[in-house]
């Protein structure tokens, strides 16, 4: 009696470790085969990466991520889109919690020590969203005035650091956060990437309160960032790049999104070329 309970304890523990096995083999990281992969974007910034009422995802860096993730053998109902933020993205990438990141994230050497890139796929230009009734002509104007950015991005120390060391520098957690204090007169300027600024801009409940003031103050070439040293995946991620822009999918994602803000895009960029 007690060794036929001995045997029927014995297969239990076999039975639960096949299902386990078998569980296993259905979850985690890799290209396709039924798995899923995590994706990291922004969720508050319109023709980019935004998070919508009714649970849905669109945007620039929405379209470009879902094309690779295809590419990689991932269909669009094995994506988990994650929110990371800027300040968050170098950590996620670390501990694993995505597998890439598509969030208007600006290749530079600083952040190449801590990730690795792949691209990049858009070249933007750091501007300023100002009231529609105001104007700014150069950075230098900012000095003294009020300016909005969000932590972990370069935008902000861009400013304080090449044009308006004066200026009152105000670091917050979202971009809408800073929206709302341009909106209110809190602050004078918002400053980040021409791409974000025209996505905010073309919504419509700021159409015609606020515009952009055409400075071209750097060079953001953005980057799809893989935790440092995967070179597999950055290879993967620039061939399936490199195809978007082929078959003219990479064009009609930049007219999907920012047609509507009638945003002036530079062409796409060559894989490995970062404009200085």
């Amino acid at each position: 009696m007690k060794l036929h309970k001995a045997s029927a304890a014995a297969a239990a523990v076999l039975v639960l470790s096949l299902t386990a096995t078998a569980c296993g083999g259905d979850s985690g990281s890799g290209d396709g085969g039924g798995k899923k992969i995590t994706i990291g974007i922004k969720y508050d910034q319109p023709g980019l990466g935004l998070k919508t009422p009714d649970g849905k995802f669109t945007g620039f860096d929405v379209d470009v991520a879902t094309y690779v993730a295809k590419e990689l053998g991932y269909d669009a109902k094995d994506i988990t889109f994650k929110e990371t933020k800027s300040a968050d993205r170098e950590t996620a990438l670390e501990r694993g919690d995505v597998d890439f990141i598509a969030a208007t994230y600006s290749i530079n050497d600083e952040r190449k020590q801590k990730v690795d890139f792949a691209g990049p796929y858009l070249l933007a230009h750091q501007d300023l969203l100002i009231r529609s009734d105001e104007n700014v002509a150069k950075g230098e104007d900012l000095n003294g005035k009020k300016l909005c950015s969000v932590t972990g991005s370069t935008s902000a120390q861009n400013v304080k650091n090449d044009f308006a060391p004066k200026a009152q520098l105000q670091q917050v957690g979202t971009y809408s956060e800073c929206l709302a204090g341009l909106q209110s007169g809190a602050v004078d300027a918002l400053t980040t990437d021409d791409s974000i600024l025209a996505g905010f801009a073309a919504q419509d409940q700021y159409k015609g309160k606020f515009k952009l003031a055409g400075l071209k103050l750097s060079n953001e070439n953005y980057g799809i960032g893989v935790k440092k040293g995967d070179k597999a995946m950055v290879d993967k991620i620039n061939a399936a790049l490199e195809k978007m822009v082929k078959d003219k999918a990479w064009d009609k994602a930049v007219a999907d999104n920012f047609g509507p803000a009638n945003y002036k895009n530079e062409p796409a960029p060559k894989i490995g070329n970062i404009v200085k």
